[in-house]
């Protein structure tokens, strides 16, 4: 099993099914090249392995429902509920059509986990749209760390898995940290055709804050 899709079952929800499969995951993440996966992965399988299933879930929630700066709906970090997330969308779900990836019903295409999945069937893409959204990663990345969360290991494992960052990323990570998505909300519909869909994290003026690196 890919290191993509290892992190995309790690990354959702811990449904009882999956939690029962610890053990199986931990085996297949010693197979992974990465050394610094690898080493990361293993160390989050064992803090869950001393979890029961509700301690599981109840730090999941905890840690991604609770916190919009931990969201894993990546796009909502740079358009918050703008009509641009909408186009974001749409055009991460065209993307995905042309590569013949089929969304898990009732998911939406900027989710972590359904993008780390695309990535495990069709790496160069998934690649390039996790790169998209390297701002948003980073931004998710220093949350986690902040609250010292079993799940930033996870994040530093991604992250260590595609290509060094940008300064540009960093300074979007940045201005994110410290000013938040945009706050107007007028819904996520889009109001293009798909070829006139933005990228999936466009740039924006960078600013201050702080992200860990």
């Amino acid at each position: 099993m890919s290191p993509w899709r290892i992190l995309s079952l790690l990354l959702d929800y811990p449904e009882a099914e999956l939690l029962d499969c610890t053990e199986e995951l931990a085996a297949m993440t010693r197979e992974l090249e990465s050394a610094a996966a690898r080493e990361a992965i293993l160390a989050f399988l064992a803090h869950r392995a001393g979890q029961t299933a509700s301690e599981a879930q109840r730090e999941y929630v905890e840690t991604f429902d609770f916190a919009k700066r931990a969201t894993l709906y990546l796009s909502f970090h740079a358009y918050g509920d703008r009509r641009q997330r909408g186009m974001a969308m749409l055009h991460l779900k065209t993307a995905y059509r042309e590569e013949g990836f089929a969304l898990g019903d009732g998911a939406l295409p900027d989710y972590l986990p359904a993008i780390l999945e695309f990535a495990g069937e069709m790496p160069e893409a998934g690649v390039a749209v996790l790169g998209d959204f390297r701002p948003a990663l980073e931004v998710v990345r220093a949350a986690l760390r902040a609250e010292e969360s079993a799940y930033a290991g996870l994040l530093d494992a991604l992250c260590g898995l595609l290509p060094a960052v940008s300064g540009k990323d960093l300074e979007e990570a940045r201005r994110i940290a410290a000013e938040g998505p945009p706050s107007e909300s007028v819904g996520l519909e889009p109001f293009g055709p798909p070829e006139a869909m933005p990228p999936a994290c466009a740039p924006v003026a960078p600013g201050a804050g702080k992200v860990a690196q």
